[in-house]
């Protein structure tokens, strides 16, 4: 009996699906038994010692004149190598070499020219000296712009528009080159900072250091007037007195008075060197059209080179084949040793070969990338911090369970930053001798509960201006602020409310109310949108206020009106924050010196705090060297600070981040920045890992292959049979 029409296409069909899919299937079952499908990056990069990160921001200036964000800095610390750096491992920061023999040490001189000894009187120095000998055989990355002839002339230093058809990245340029590191290099890079077309963030501070850096940018500002915009301007046809080449390998540079600050200057990004030839090969006609300038394509002589850069959607860092190689610190704190971080001591840097970083503008996705292991790290955003850490009864943070069978790491430091609540001290109410009502309001603003709540645990309460990690900064019962504080248990207690309270009375304000007219206590603060700004945050400082009966009114407005209002000194309370420009207890102590009275002065003592005894040693402590007589006097100092409480001292945030187990040698830092070279990958553990978390599931397609066979299998053999039949 012969079928009908639609059993037969059936048939058909189901012969076609075995032949096409079922056996493909099969295959494709059994060869994803040794392989990731969802793995993101070529095949040939499995098994290299390559750092797998992302980015958010893309950077905006490369160039190490104009670079200072954080987002930037996370490249051009890899490439460029200023004179100093910071110890990898040792806090409170301490500076050490990167490409001098020694971290220099000042001379200094008085008004005749004379040499003064190095304890003299600042007031008889008239210049500080710093010679600056830097190591021999150190090179630069390969380059275009150090590529020349048989004649020694250089490659490309004639290019025009025409020239450059075909040209699109660096990596167009056929020809490289090389060349030692020499002081005019750095010497060169001093002079840019006065450039009238580069804008450097610092040129007006170094201005009022450096010997004839001002002097400088004017004779540049001039010539830079009659200059084409494609016109390259030689600076090496300007002199500048204050910076002097003694040989090849040392110059010096000479400073206004005695500036010991100086030095943390030379481990920033603005006083790496820039070669002449560099500058000039970016300045031809056409390379900035095409990006192909210093802010796309840094040259250094540093451990990494920029070979992609794709801000948009990755960029990469490869191995300098230059690099003539550092050592991995072996002296580091207590518990480095514990944390495994002094393993590789002695062994030669860089240890990853290449660092490729994706931009993610999602939070979530490149929080999953990292849970499969696809990135080597991860921050902790708001929306993945209950699955990252949980907060323990006593106030610890710790890993969840989750994290902790991946094996990921919970890797913590506190910023040099500090926030903090101010008080106006020209204010009729809140300044001047009203001490008692400051440290009443220091002690009711609970910041313990504002960093649980508001910040899930990530900071310390201050206990002055200073952050942890910048000297002068003590832990334990000696460094607590005893008027907010008392040492019970071995820990600081918040003193209580009752205590704040009994200040306030003393004060004038009884229950929070004027003890001669009656009328209550009502204190302004004055802030900006977001930030203190949310409605719940003031919420709660309400609260805080009210438990000492004052009464706050809060007076939002935008940034610039905010800012107009703390020129002016038309506010009571305020918060403002700070970051540290470098690790040392002048970067922040300067913040209350009455020199710089925001009213008055025009200085960043927004407070306008003003305390003789504070400023004469204010005056004294920023010209010395670390020492325990720099820091006897920063105790003093604090003490002073504690007891007139021009600050609610808020809080030290603290950085969160994540790494798995494969990531060796990671240790967050929050002033040097060069810290890809220390890093090392276990590359089998990573593999290992990645396999294991991204294993297909194919159990479904196993059933649906089952399913479909047991549906096809009986359909075939009744056919067969039926034909078989009708043959006989």
């Amino acid at each position: 009996m012969p079928l009908p029409h639609f059993s037969r296409a059936f048939i058909r069909a189901s012969r076609r699906f075995c032949s096409r899919a079922i056996v493909p299937l099969a295959v494709l079952l059994l060869a994803a038994c040794g392989d990731v499908w969802n793995d993101p990056y070529p095949s040939a990069e499995r098994g290299q010692s390559i750092l797998y990160s992302a980015f958010t921001e893309r950077p905006k200036h490369l160039d190490p004149v104009q670079s200072y964000t954080e987002d930037e800095i996370t490249f051009t610390a890899q490439v460029y190598e200023p004179p100093l750096q910071y110890h990898y491992l040792k806090r409170p920061y301490t500076l050490v070499p990167l490409t001098t023999t020694q971290v220099p040490v000042p001379r200094y001189f008085d008004k005749a020219g004379k040499p003064l000894p190095a304890d003299a009187p600042v007031e008889r120095i008239a210049e500080s000296v710093y010679e600056i000998r830097l190591q021999p055989g150190i090179r630069y990355q390969p380059h275009p712009a150090f590529a020349v002839d048989a004649s020694g002339a250089p490659r490309y230093a004639d290019l025009d528009r025409e020239k450059l058809k075909g040209i699109e990245r660096i990596a167009d340029f056929r020809e490289t080159g090389s060349r030692e590191l020499r002081a005019d290099d750095y010497i060169y890079e001093i002079k840019r900072l006065a450039h009238p077309r580069l804008h450097s963030p610092i040129f007006g501070m170094m201005a009022e250091h450096i010997v004839g850096l001002k002097e400088l940018g004017k004779a540049l500002q001039d010539a830079a007037k009659g200059m084409g915009r494609d016109e390259w301007l030689d600076l090496d046809q300007y002199p500048l007195s204050g910076v002097e080449k003694v040989d090849d390998l040392t110059y010096r540079v000479r400073l206004k008075g005695k500036y010991p600050q100086f030095l943390y200057w030379l481990a920033m990004p603005f006083f790496a060197p820039v070669p002449r030839e560099v500058d000039r090969f970016y300045s031809q006609p056409g390379m900035a059209e095409k990006n192909l300038t210093l802010d796309w394509y840094p040259v250094g002589t540093g451990p990494y080179m920029l070979v992609e850069n794709n801000p948009n959607s990755r960029m990469v860092l490869a191995r300098n084949p230059n690099f003539r190689g550092e050592t991995y610190p072996c002296e580091g704190e207590a518990a480095d040793l514990e944390a495994g971080l002094l393993e590789d001591c002695g062994k030669q840097l860089p240890f990853i070969e290449r660092a490729v970083f994706s931009r993610e503008k999602e939070a979530i996705p490149y929080w999953n990338k990292f849970l499969q292991g696809w990135y080597d790290a991860s921050g902790i955003s708001s929306d993945s911090f209950d699955q990252a850490v949980k907060i323990n009864v006593g106030g610890d943070v710790a890993l969840t369970d989750e994290m902790q069978q991946k094996g990921i790491r919970l890797v913590t430091s506190v910023r040099s930053s500090t926030f903090y609540m101010g008080f106006n001290m020209l204010d009729a109410v809140v300044g001047g001798d009203a001490k008692k009502l400051r440290q009443a309001v220091s002690i009711a603003l609970d910041q313990e509960e504002f960093i649980s709540i508001f910040m899930n645990g990530r900071g310390i309460p201050a206990q002055g201006p200073l952050p942890p990690g910048i000297f002068g900064y003590v832990e334990g019962e000696a460094g607590i602020n005893r008027v907010v504080y008392e040492w019970r248990d071995g820990v600081p207690r918040r003193r209580s409310i009752a205590e704040a309270k009994k200040l306030l009375a003393e004060a004038g304000w009884p229950n929070g109310r004027n003890a001669k007219s009656g009328e209550p206590l009502v204190l302004n603060l004055d802030t900006t949108g977001g930030g203190m700004g949310d409605k719940a945050r003031l919420d709660w400082l309400t609260r805080q206020f009210a438990q000492i009966d004052i009464q706050l009114v809060v007076r939002s407005t935008d940034f610039n009106r905010f800012q107009e209002k703390i020129r002016k000194g038309a506010v009571q309370l305020y918060y403002l924050g700070w970051n540290a420009d470098y690790p040392d207890p002048e970067n922040f102590m300067f913040l209350l010196n009455g020199a710089e009275g925001k009213v008055e002065k025009g200085g960043e003592n927004a407070s306008n705090f003003r305390n003789a005894e504070f400023d004469r040693l204010f005056a004294e402590m920023k010209n010395m060297e670390n020492s325990p007589q720099r820091l006897a006097i920063i105790n003093r100092m604090n003490r002073i600070l504690h007891d007139d409480a021009p600050w609610v001292y808020g809080f030290h945030p603290k950085t969160y981040a994540l790494a798995h187990a494969w990531l060796k040698n990671r240790k967050p830092s929050d002033v040097g920045h060069n810290g890809l070279k220390y890093q090392r990958i276990d590359v089998a553990g990573r593999e290992a890992a990645r396999r294991a978390w991204n294993s297909p599931v194919l159990w479904p397609l196993l059933a649906v292959l089952l399913a479909i066979v047991a549906m096809v299998v009986p359909a075939v053999r009744g056919y067969r049979r039926r034909e078989r039949a009708a043959a006989r």
